[in-house]
């Protein structure tokens, strides 16, 4: 898979270890930036992503900012974008399991670089499970609306 990756400043500084974790699984890795920690506006660095996303450049996205929350309201404001907020690994591997997350959302500032790595591994590696879950990730098109 390719695996688009883009942070702000404040997820800069864990922005290589979650290169070389999706390297290190055997992925290709297209970097959208930032490349530095220079304040810069998430949201710009979000829609990189979300549309190399969306034009089919890559198989799936990682954001990283510094709490995430940026992020995460970005990405989930595309349609289908299924951006999930991960802290560990028991919450990586249940977004893929669970919500067929396609993509996932740092905080620089909140995890440390192993943590970090241990998520992003855990999150390339987990397959979805369909079946009762893909039957509620209808049901939230149904309720919600499709944004498909």
């Amino acid at each position: 898979m390719k695996i688009g990756i883009a942070c702000d400043h404040g997820g800069y500084p864990i922005k290589d270890i979650v290169k070389e974790a999706v390297s290190l699984c055997g992925h290709e890795v297209m970097d959208l930036g930032t490349n530095s920690t220079g304040s810069v506006d998430y949201p710009e660095y979000a829609k990189k992503a979300l549309d190399a996303f969306s034009k089919g450049q890559c198989d799936r996205i990682v954001l990283i900012c510094g709490t995430g929350i940026g992020m995460s309201i970005c990405a989930n404001r595309v349609a289908g974008i299924r951006g999930t907020l991960c802290h560990d690994a028991y919450t990586a591997r249940m977004s893929r399991q669970h919500n067929d997350s396609n993509c996932l959302v740092l905080g620089g500032r909140v995890i440390g670089p192993a943590v970090a790595g241990d998520i992003v591994e855990v999150w390339l590696k987990t397959p979805f499970e369909g079946g009762r879950h893909q039957d509620r990730l209808n049901k939230i098109d149904a309720l919600m609306g499709s944004r498909q």
